[in-house]
């Protein structure tokens, strides 16, 4: 390359770097931009960070209830009290505009997020100590996506059983709620949570029901379309709305009546 084609190539080599710069160039407005959304994600982050802070400290979640619980008077006599105990499902219910079950002795013990296991380490604090007369129990989602570890329906399944069996010891009547389908209505929600799994889990769920002397609360089938919830029931995919409540209320409603008033112990469900 002689000098007249080397200062050509510079010459070309300034002019394409002086335009990608212009291009390329972070103005005013789009920095301010790229600063917002850094402390919108370093927000999320340090909220993420807490979570697990809370969650390595309290796993089980005995304090977001505990200091309730102990203000709680016992039942009066000839209350029928429920405890609901779950996660986020639970917990969420009454949020929006459809109360949680006004003018009814219930109690709402949802932790959202949580599993079978944390529920557990937490029943006898929730659940026995609070002298109800049924406890409806309401897990699964959250171990079919492993939000906690590996689950499975057979550590579910166990999970279940000594839930219910410390109920029973306790003379406290036991509701088993179904897991509540999911779909990819605004978020993909079936990666973690596949249909066949959900339904495979609660026709366990129904066995032990039947097996265990409880009552099977069938909020399924009544929220399914197909395989998945209904879109006019959930606003991300995972939640019930105010209309998905709604529909849930009434079976609760049932099978609370049939676990104080009935010797055996069937299904409570919409096609009954």
């Amino acid at each position: 390359m002689n000098r007249i084609q080397a200062g050509g190539a510079l010459c070309l080599a300034v002019f394409l770097g002086a335009r990608f710069s212009s291009e390329h160039a972070i103005t005013p407005v789009a920095a301010r931009g790229l600063s917002q959304d850094s402390a919108a994600t370093i927000a999320r982050l340090e909220q993420r960070l807490s979570a697990y802070r809370h969650l390595l400290s309290d796993w089980a979640g005995l304090t977001r209830y505990g200091s309730e619980d102990s203000e709680i008077k016992p039942p009066a006599p000839g209350e029928n009290r429920v405890v609901f105990i779950g996660d986020q499902i639970t917990e969420f219910w009454g949020r929006g505009t459809s109360r949680f079950f006004p003018g009814r002795p219930y109690l709402n013990r949802g932790i959202g997020g949580q599993t079978s296991p944390q529920m557990l380490v937490r029943f006898r604090q929730d659940v026995i100590a609070l002298k109800p007369k049924v406890v409806v129990i309401q897990a699964g989602t959250n171990d079919i996506a492993g939000v906690t570890g590996p689950g499975t329906r057979g550590t579910l399944s166990d999970h279940i059983t000594s839930m219910t069996e410390l109920a029973k010891t306790n003379g406290i009547r036991v509701v088993l709620a179904s897991i509540t389908p999911v779909c990819d209505c605004t978020t993909v929600q079936t990666d973690l949570r596949p249909p066949a799994r959900i339904a495979d889990w609660n026709g366990w769920l129904r066995g032990y029901a039947a097996t265990s002397g409880s009552v099977y609360l069938d909020y399924y089938t009544a929220l399914v379309e197909g395989r998945n919830l209904r879109k006019d029931f959930t606003t991300d995919g995972l939640l019930p709305n105010d209309a998905g409540y709604g529909v849930m209320a009434p079976l609760a409603e049932q099978a609370i009546e049939i676990a104080v008033t009935s010797r055996q112990l069937p299904v409570a469900s919409k096609n009954q």
